[in-house]
This record gives structure tokens, sequence and C-alpha cells, in this order.
């Protein structure tokens, strides 16, 4: 009886450790979303679901323009409302001036999508369709490239805009396949320990790209002493009340980490300073996040790595998110 009492004692503890072990894999594992990419230069993810439920982003009634106004219309779909997570893999185009341009991207959608409505509204637009993995890839023209689509299930959706099929085969390939938690292309399985956990957005890899140009990076027009194949390890995740915002840049070596550091320490001194200048022309509460976010920036070196901290005021983040309705409103 005892013996009994013992084996059954075990195989509950066995269980339990089981799926304290299952659970855990599957928290600090990537999105599913980011496990199906394709192999690409860098990688961005997004999880809209808590960015919404803070920042309301959905809520605002705008005038769309009439060819997004058609979509939603004829699916049902509103991404503002529907979308719940977006991964992007990003693909250096090997001719930066060619007609693809500098970057092609390849995604993953998840959210509550209406599939037959989606499916059919597809099937108008495309101007060819392949059968791929019993998946059909619809392929539409849109400004010089062919962006190709799959509906992965009922919800999720995958694209890709890249000259050729293969990166759109992948994705359908790695969802078949039912991968691991820890499965994924190269680059995720090298670098995703680096996000910190439970972050809202992250992006890992050569992620500056889309703001390149001619070799370096460019933001709203100011060109960073960096190069746009730097690598990186960026995320948000929820602090008290803000976003805390981390960016790590992965020099060659501990020397060129402190020249970035040096650098970019003093385009923050700067921009602390005008600061005030900046909160004159701003409404109060604009001003004041601006303020908050711009006093917490701060930049070190870790060994071969600069390091970009700050917190980003919820308040702030409302401002980027939520669309403008001043100049949509009749």
């Amino acid at each position: 009886m005892r013996k009994r009492t013992r084996y059954s004692l075990l195989l509950m503890l066995s269980l339990v450790v089981a799926l304290s072990v299952a659970v855990w894999l599957r928290k600090t594992a990537p999105p599913e979303a980011a496990r199906l990419l394709p192999e690409s230069d860098a990688i961005l993810y997004v999880n809209l679901k808590p960015i919404r439920a803070v920042t309301h982003f959905d809520r605002p009634q705008i005038t769309h323009d009439p060819d997004y106004q058609h979509f939603i219309d004829a699916t049902g779909i509103v991404p503002e409302r529907d979308l719940d997570s977006v991964a992007f893999a990003l693909h250096r185009m090997d001719n930066p001036n060619g007609p693809n341009g500098p970057v092609a991207y390849s995604e993953v959608f998840e959210g509550r999508f209406d599939g037959e409505r989606l499916a059919h509204f597809l099937s108008g637009i495309a101007t060819s369709r392949e059968q791929y993995a019993g998946q059909t890839i619809f392929t539409i023209p849109i400004e010089g490239r062919h962006l190709r689509i799959a509906q992965l299930g009922y919800d999720p959706l995958a694209a890709s805009n890249m000259p050729t099929t293969e990166q759109i085969h992948s994705i359908l390939d790695r969802y078949h396949a039912a991968a691991s938690p820890f499965s994924g292309s190269s680059l995720l399985a090298a670098r995703y320990s680096d996000v910190p956990l439970l972050s809202t957005a992250w992006g890992i890899g050569h992620v500056a790209l889309p703001f390149s140009e001619s070799g370096r990076i460019r933001i709203f027009g100011v060109e960073l002493p960096l190069a746009a194949d730097s690598t990186f390890v960026a995320s948000l995740r929820p602090g008290v009340g803000t976003l805390r915002l981390r960016v790590e840049q992965i020099a060659p070596n501990e020397a060129d980490a402190v020249r970035s550091v040096q650098v970019l320490g003093t385009l923050i001194q700067l921009v602390q300073a005008i600061q005030p200048n900046m909160q004159a022309h701003s409404e109060k509460d604009d001003a004041e996040a601006m303020r908050d976010f711009t006093s917490s920036l701060k930049i070190e070196q870790r060994k071969d790595r600069a390091v970009l901290t700050a917190s980003v005021p919820i308040a702030l983040l409302k401002k980027v998110v939520t669309p403008d309705t001043s100049s949509t409103q009749p």
C-alpha cells in the first residue's frame, strides 16, 4: 500500500514538473509568428494587444483613403482593431537602387480575421495563384513588386514581397512542420536570448536597414554615426506607467563600442540641452512626455556593446500610435 502511494506521488510530481517545464518553454520561446519567418537580415516583432490596451489606438474614428476603406468593407477587417501581433523579416537587396529597393519584407500576421471573406477579396485582386503545401498563394502587383499572400489557417496570414517564392514557401513549410518552441531562423536562434523577457516589441539583427541610405543610418533626416549593417537588439517592455526602451549595438570590438558611446552620448546631451526650446512649441502634455523621455535617455558601454536605455511615457506612446484625426474629420 505504501509503495503504491509512493508511486502515485512520484507520478503526480513528474506530471507537475513536466507541465511546469512546458509552460516555461512556451513563455521563454520566441512567439510563433517570429518562428515562422524565413532566413533574413533582421526580425521585428510587435505584440499589439497590450499596446492597444493602454493607448486605445483603435478607438478614434478616422476617414481612410478609398483603397484602404475598400479593403475594410470587403473583408470586414479593421487592422487597428483586429490585428493582434505581427512579425517582419527584413531582407537586404543586392541592388539597393533596383526595382525592389534596398529592403524587402516577409511578414506573418496574427489576429481575428474572417478567412472566407479575405480569401474572396484576395481572389478578386490577385493576378495569379500558386498551390503549395496545400495552401493557395495569391500574387498581387503593388508598386512594381509582387506581393505574395497566403492564409496559414483561418486567421494567420503570411506575406512576402521578395522577388522569388523561396521566402513564402519557407513560411508555409515551417507552419506545416508544427515546429518546436525553439525552432526558427538562424538569426532568431542566435539573438532571441538577448531580448529581455516580457518584451512587447523587439527587433534583432540589422534592424536599421529601412533607415539606411548610402551605407549610413538616417532617421528623420539626421544621420547617425552608425553603419547600416550594425547589429542591434532593441526592445520595449512594460514598466510602471512607462515602457522601458533598450537598444544594444553589438560592435565588432570594445574599442568600437567605446566610440559609439562617446558619439551617441554627445548627441543625447545635445537633445537634452535643446529640450526646453522644443517645449515652447508643443502642447503642455506633449512637452512633459517628451521631457520625461529625453531626460531618461542614457547610454553606456558594456564590453563590446553600446547600450541605450530610456523610459517611454504612455502619453508619448499614445501620441505615436494614435492616428491624427484633426485633418480627417469632415
